[in-house]
């Protein structure tokens, strides 16, 4: 939801609401801050801190993101501390560390394959390390329990296994839905939820792609952006990983960017597989993964307030039905 990246700051701390967020921290305004775009917060990067003040889409997600830090301590997680945050005349605001590097989206197009693979294989560890930090199995961020009791929807990932048949209900409520597809698609849910029985829900990132890991010197320094962090199965991450791997393009760091070319990311899910082996070695993976994707674009269907983005998240739930999807071109 944010992006910490570049290495250098240039401009002083002079912006009003900067200086008043970092009076709230009980921060020095002194050092240099660069100003960050990003999808739902403005960002400033320090020399120390990364500022964020929310536009309030997301709630509670800070303080979410501050809860999940805590559970990070002491853990061999590479991670940004919370210093601070709250709720000011600017909106939510939460000031962090400042982790070594640049994200993995900015370092990778220059990255030669050996330093790619050493970032992915570090991202491997680092992912085998967080779904080993204990955890209720109820984390939830605020803003997704929100929409899954039928308030509005601000984001439409990570899956949630045990909310999927409700995806298939809220789909019905719109008007001129495809009632035969979503009946296929109910029984298609019902026939799948056996897979998840016996799963133990582990602490998952929720939106792991190349503008939410820092990276320096082809390792990684740290996760950043939990705020859709939530307990669920380990391969929900790997969900979100070989999504970003066949549409990378749709994963840009801020609207105005454009994401990374997929035919670059090739490599990725054998090195991973190769740094985390279990991650790939759930009975039925790919059924399982078919089960969260899916989840995903019932969820579109559903909620996206765009005609055209429904329309194809419509054709996209019937190639599942048969099988079918991004999984397809992929290599592990």
């Amino acid at each position: 939801m944010c992006d910490q990246s570049t290495p250098f700051v240039d401009a002083p701390a002079t912006d009003p609401a900067l200086l008043r967020t970092l009076a709230a921290a009980g921060l020095p305004a002194n050092g240099r801050f660069l100003p960050k775009a990003g999808w739902v917060s403005r960002v400033w990067v320090g020399d120390e801190y990364v500022v964020r003040l929310s536009n309030g889409q997301f709630r509670d997600s800070f303080r979410h993101e501050a809860t999940v830090a805590k559970l990070l301590a002491g853990s061999e997680v590479p991670h940004a501390q919370i210093l601070a945050h709250g709720d000011g005349p600017d909106g939510p605001w939460c000031v962090s560390e400042r982790v070594p590097g640049r994200t993995m989206y900015e370092v990778w197009p220059a990255a030669d394959s050996h330093t790619r693979q050493a970032m992915i294989e570090s991202l491997g560890f680092a992912l085998r390390a967080l779904h080993r930090v204990p955890v209720t199995a109820d984390l939830l961020p605020p803003w997704l329990a929100d929409a899954l009791a039928g308030k509005p929807w601000p984001a439409f990932h990570p899956p949630v296994v045990s909310a999927a048949l409700r995806q298939v209900e809220a789909a019905r409520r719109l008007p001129g839905h495809d009632s035969r597809l979503l009946a296929d698609v109910a029984d298609w849910i019902q026939e799948r939820l056996a897979l998840f029985a016996a799963d133990e829900p582990v602490l998952v990132h929720g939106d792991l792609h190349g503008s939410n890991v820092m990276v320096d010197q082809g390792r990684v320094t740290g996760l950043i952006d939990f705020a859709e962090a939530v307990a669920q199965p380990a391969d929900v991450e790997l969900d979100t990983i070989l999504r970003w791997c066949a549409k990378a393009r749709e994963y840009p760091p801020t609207p105005d960017e454009r994401g990374l070319d997929e035919t670059t990311l090739t490599g990725v899910p054998g090195w991973l597989h190769g740094a985390y082996p279990e991650l790939f070695e759930r009975e039925h993976l790919r059924e399982r993964l078919l089960f969260y994707d899916m989840y995903v674009e019932l969820a579109l269907y559903a909620h996206h307030p765009q005609p055209d983005i429904r329309e194809a998240a419509q054709d996209r739930i019937a190639r599942l039905l048969s099988g079918h999807n991004h999984l397809d071109g992929l290599v592990w």
